[in-house]
């Protein structure tokens, strides 16, 4: 059978102005199929809206008839609720992230007049400080601790964990923009080694490789070219892969990063994630001097607030433009 397309839900018109025979099922198959997204993400709104619908099914309401105060009501559950895998409840952000999927899925189904209007406009969402992110970074002295642990590593896996290890700090790449990424895609380019990849929205992305970063990922496709019996320019497929041929996945570099970092005795070893070397990078290239504009684009954020969150050292007093007004200065009371 045809599975329904977008089109499909543009109502015909009832006495509630909703599809024939539309379900709300039905309705975030469309959503998800419309918007540009990696399927990361699009797992996760899935989830965000079934725990919804799950909900509205044990309150007995029909969440196409759903009012803000109905929402204020999920939130308040949701901020009750134990995440499974922390053993602590939902953080702020959490729900809040969830109500923003919510509203996306509302959204279209304003577009297309399934509901009268968007009932998460109006609800009490968390109030989120946005200067705060809850990732455990890491400074260059950590960074570097990691590297020497993966450089130890006596695993015939250790050229590629080497490999993921450099291509998260000295890029910042997001997990999810790694594992994506193909043979196909590292080359050459207007004198530099690049590599290209799919970013956050879908959008297509382009870096630098810097020296150090390159000869690593070559000595991991040669070794992995040798291992095949094939040279390294007929190597195809993903650029990381497990001893099989698979694509590495997400899960398996989050474990990567801990046993790196177990290794290499960090403290909360067993809380640090991918992300971590993500605002490391961030924290790194502002405290160098790389201006907040260039590390905004390479890390892809829309908005520089957002890098700003990543720099973890934004607040060292040791960064506080007086020192550089009162250093100006007196350098032009001395030349005077």
């Amino acid at each position: 059978m045809r599975r329904p397309t977008a089109s499909d839900l543009i109502p015909r018109q009832s006495g509630r102005g909703v599809a024939a025979g539309a379900t709300p099922v039905d309705f975030t198959d469309a959503w998800l199929r419309n918007r540009r997204l990696s399927e990361h993400t699009r797992a996760a709104y899935r989830r965000d809206v079934t725990g919804w619908l799950t909900w509205c099914a044990g309150v007995d309401m029909d969440p196409l008839r759903a009012t803000f105060l109905d929402l204020n009501e999920y939130a308040r559950t949701l901020e009750a609720t134990v995440d499974s895998r922390s053993g602590r409840l939902l953080t702020p952000a959490t729900v809040a992230r969830k109500l923003s999927a919510l509203s996306s899925w509302y959204a279209f189904l304003v577009r297309l007049r399934a509901v009268p209007a968007n009932p998460v406009t109006d609800a009490d969402r968390p109030r989120i400080n946005r200067d705060h992110s809850a990732t455990i970074g890491l400074t260059p002295e950590q960074v570097d601790a990691l590297f020497v642990a993966a450089r130890a590593d006596p695993r015939p896996s250790g050229p590629r964990n080497l490999a993921v290890l450099a291509l998260l700090a000295d890029l910042g790449l997001r997990v999810g923009e790694l594992v994506s990424v193909d043979v196909a895609d590292v080359g050459h380019e207007r004198g530099h080694r690049s590599v290209r990849f799919v970013g956050k929205g879908g959008r297509a992305r382009r870096r630098a490789l810097a020296p150090d970063t390159a000869a690593t990922l070559d000595a991991y496709l040669t070794g992995r070219a040798h291992a095949a019996g094939v040279p390294v320019d007929e190597l195809d497929g993903p650029l990381l892969v497990t001893a099989t041929g698979a694509r590495l996945d997400r899960h398996a570099v989050f474990r990567l990063v801990r046993r790196l970092a177990r290794d290499a005795g960090l403290p909360a070893w067993d809380r640090l994630s991918p992300h971590s070397l993500r605002h490391a990078f961030a924290t790194t290239a502002r405290a160098e001097g790389v201006p907040l504009e260039d590390v905004q684009d390479a890390m892809g954020h829309a908005d520089p607030r957002t890098t700003r969150r990543y720099d973890r050292d934004r607040h060292n007093l040791d960064r506080d433009p007086a020192y550089r007004i009162a250093a100006a200065r007196a350098a032009r009371t001395a030349a005077g």
